[in-house]
């Protein structure tokens, strides 16, 4: 969340920029409006787990026979 926010804030600032950006210079702060929330999205789904990839399945399960009613 803190890393979401401080993109988004870096982009409100590139936004302001946009405003008084001269000539090519314009492009730098738009290329980081237009960009950033894409980059942003991505860090802030990129939560490792720090599974090893086993699955951990419960114990003490018993395989019953359809036809056994008991």
């Amino acid at each position: 969340m803190l890393k979401y926010t401080i993109a988004m804030s870096i982009r409100v600032v590139c936004i302001a920029l946009c405003l008084v950006a001269p000539g090519w210079w314009l492009l730098l702060p738009a290329a980081g409006a237009i960009l950033l929330p894409y980059f942003a999205v991505i860090i802030a789904n990129n939560v490792g787990g720090g599974s090893t990839g086993r699955v951990r399945r419960p114990g003490a399960l018993v395989r019953r026979d359809p036809e056994d009613r008991s």
